[in-house]
């Protein structure tokens, strides 16, 4: 995401309250400006319920890369890391449960997303750690619908029209 289209903010002693005044309904960019990122980073974690997450940008042999289709958005298979479980065993879970996928070799880490939102009257940030993964394409996709995903398609990144409905943080991982 280019950061000259992105408002800055420069966060207050009250976290909740500077979150609070976010206008979570825009699709405006935020780039907070966090000083000693280190203290400042614990105190704005504190003032969320903190959710560890990972998945996968999932390429075949024909370098299409697995696009899911979820509650009316082109998506990157994700999901929660289970308790006690690790980070990168989470994402290849998470890619095989979300597509029916029987086998998933996982690649390099490829970055970390922060996202917050507003669940239960209560702000969550959620942390996803994205890996690099390989899938053959003869493998049978299998939609995971209790986790509302209705499609799931090999998709050329360069023609498939993915990027006129996604998340702009799902464009930063298929740019990594």
């Amino acid at each position: 995401m280019e950061l000259e289209n992105c408002l800055s903010l420069t966060p207050q002693s009250n976290w909740q309250v500077w979150v609070g005044q976010l206008d979570l309904e825009s699709d405006q960019c935020w780039q907070v400006a966090i000083g000693e990122k280190e203290l400042h980073w614990h105190e704005f974690q504190d003032s969320f319920k903190c959710i560890a997450a990972a998945g996968g940008r999932v390429e075949n042999e024909d370098d299409h890369i697995l696009m899911i289709y979820r509650r009316d958005k082109w998506d990157l298979p994700k999901g929660k890391v289970d308790k006690g479980e690790s980070i990168h065993q989470a994402a290849v879970r998470e890619v095989m449960e979300e597509c029916g996928l029987q086998y998933v070799e996982r690649g390099v880490k490829l970055g970390v997303i922060y996202h917050m939102y507003f669940h239960k009257e209560k702000w969550v940030l959620k942390d996803t750690h994205w890996y690099k993964m390989r899938a053959s394409k003869n493998e049978i996709l299998i939609p995971q619908i209790e986790e509302d995903i209705t499609a799931i398609e090999w998709v050329d990144p360069q023609t498939h029209p993915w990027k006129t409905n996604t998340f702009p943080s799902i464009e930063d991982v298929m740019s990594w």
